[in-house]
């Protein structure tokens, strides 16, 4: 079973920055991709960014694209989202997630491993 532990967030000043890390835990993981989403109460789940694994090439979502950065620590297996100019819009529940197939990366359900979520929090 493979689980992701998410790390980061909490509640910043807008303009500031933040960043988020994901790290699956369990049995040996190569995924295909792993990505970000947030969620805030009544609305879907949007797509933030993702990371293609084996090359880091990187998608990110219009809404935070030209301020944020998803890259990757092999060594650790880990997953990192560094947010820059944060707005308070920005505010909502960010969840890792992780993927062992090729397609739409920016489709929530695209990915079969979800982390736990971690509340991030744009003070004005």
């Amino acid at each position: 079973q493979v689980e992701l532990v998410q790390s980061g967030g909490g509640l910043v000043q807008a303009g500031g920055s933040l960043s988020l890390s994901c790290a699956p835990s369990g049995r040996t993981f190569s995924p295909y991709y792993m990505g970000w989403f947030r969620q805030v109460p009544g609305k879907e789940r949007e797509f933030v960014a993702a990371i293609k694994w084996s090359d880091g090439s990187a998608s990110y979502g219009d809404s935070v694209a030209g301020r944020s950065t998803i890259s990757r620590d092999n060594a650790k297996n880990t997953a990192l989202l560094q947010m820059n100019s944060l707005k308070p819009e920005d505010t909502a529940v960010y969840y890792c997630a992780a993927t062992l197939l090729y397609g739409e990366v920016w489709r929530a359900d695209m990915y079969e491993y979800w982390g736990q979520g971690t509340q991030v929090t744009v003070s004005s």
